[in-house]
């Protein structure tokens, strides 16, 4: 697959993540939810700013060794497209941890035989675990003053796994049939938050917070889920509890977006699988 279409791939599900409503604690076309910085617009603008720059990842995974000078050259694009999202918001941190996750991911489907999920996930996860010299090591940073107090890896430890809760949590309700695509979206991020450890949530709310947004996303599930009257009742409650208490669960927003980037090139698989049985989808 071409680098540029990989790049709108990604870029789209940033996109499909911001609009997908009503979504618990989060910015979605209701309004801002319990942000006072950010709203759907200015998601939307932040997706078009990083998409040039999921190219350049891209395209350096396509064409350098797999290895260090990979991982410090995807570092540097990620550290541009950081500072470029920063200054086209206004200073507002709208995507930077699914830039690390989407960067990371687009890397690994540049360089992956197939686009199959488990094989991208994995190359990706192989990449986050080698070191990058250059990289800011802030201490004072949210992921790790919660790392420190909680101990809980964030989505570092997330994307070093090999993502866990998009591959194995998020993208097998994603690719469900029985519910809508709202439905199964909505499903996937309620999955997420019942089980991530959230470090956006810990940081704002501690651990009773991370309780609150666990047990509320449980509720929503066992009474049937956005599917089910019961579960829209309870989702509703949850927006409200989130909203009041602040507490927004990003973290599991960043999940469905990749797993909404893994689940586009899987479908994309099958559209050439079914053209041409004996095609392999070409590398970058």
């Amino acid at each position: 697959m071409q680098t540029h279409a990989l790049a709108r791939i990604a870029a789209t599900a940033l996109k499909r993540e911001a609009r997908l409503t009503p979504k618990p604690g989060l910015v979605d076309a209701r309004g801002s939810g319990p942000h006072t910085d950010m709203d759907l617009s200015l998601l939307l603008a932040s997706a078009e700013t990083l998409e040039p720059f999921f190219a350049e990842i891209a395209e350096a995974a396509g064409s350098l060794p797999w290895g260090v000078a990979l991982r410090e050259e995807i570092g540097a694009l990620g550290r541009r497209a950081d500072a470029a999202m920063l200054a086209d918001t206004g200073g507002v941190n709208t995507h930077r941890g699914a830039l690390w996750a989407l960067g990371l991911l687009v890397a690994g489907a540049a360089s992956a035989r197939s686009n199959e999920a488990h094989d991208i996930a994995s190359r990706a996860g192989f990449l986050a675990r080698l070191p990058d010299r250059f990289a800011c090591q802030q201490t004072t940073s949210h992921g790790r003053l919660v790392a420190r107090r909680y101990g809980t890896t964030g989505a570092r430890g997330e994307a070093q796994a090999g993502f866990p809760h998009v591959v194995r949590v998020a993208l097998p309700l994603l690719r469900g049939l029985e519910a809508s695509e709202v439905d199964r979206q909505l499903g996937a991020l309620l999955a997420s938050m019942s089980r991530l450890a959230d470090t956006c949530v810990l940081y704002r709310g501690g651990r009773r917070g991370l309780r609150l947004v666990q047990d509320g996303a449980r509720r929503v599930l066992a009474a049937g889920g956005a599917t089910h009257p019961a579960g829209r009742r309870e989702l509703a409650a949850l927006d409200v509890e989130l909203c009041a208490a602040r507490l927004s669960p990003s973290g599991s927003a960043d999940v469905l977006s990749a797993a909404l980037f893994l689940e586009t090139l899987g479908a994309y698989e099958e559209r050439s699988d079914r053209r041409d049985p004996g095609a392999v989808p070409c590398r970058s």
